[in-house]
C-alpha cells in the first residue's frame, strides 16, 4: 500500500519540477524578445529568437503599447489526465529610440 503511494507522490513531484522549469523558460524566452524588440529588431526575428528560447510548441505574441514592447510566451505543459497545465512569462521593456526625447 505504501508504495503506490511514494510513486505517486514522486510523480507529483517531478511533474511539479518540470512545470517550473518551463515557467522559467517562458520567462527566459519573453526576456530574450523584449530585448530585441526594444533595440528595434525586425519582427520576425524577435518571434524567431523567443521561440528559439521558448519550450517546444509555444506561442509568442509581441504588441507596442507607445513607448513600451511587451512579449508575452505561453506553453502548455503536459500531465497526466487532466493535469495539464498552462505556464506563461511576460517581459516588457522600453524601445530604446524612445530614450532621450
Amino acid at each position: 500500500m505504501v508504495m503506490p503511494v511514494l510513486v505517486a507522490v514522486a510523480g507529483a513531484l517531478i511533474w511539479g519540477l518540470m512545470a517550473a522549469c518551463a515557467r522559467i523558460e517562458c520567462v527566459d524566452a519573453a526576456r530574450a524578445g523584449a530585448r530585441m524588440a526594444a533595440r528595434s529588431e525586425t519582427r520576425a526575428a524577435v518571434l524567431r529568437a523567443a521561440r528559439d528560447a521558448a519550450p517546444e510548441g509555444a506561442r509568442v505574441v509581441l504588441v507596442r503599447e507607445g513607448d513600451l514592447v511587451r512579449v508575452r510566451v505561453e506553453a502548455r505543459l503536459p500531465g497526466p489526465g487532466r493535469l495539464t497545465a498552462q505556464v506563461t512569462g511576460e517581459a516588457v521593456a522600453l524601445a530604446e529610440e524612445t530614450v532621450g526625447r
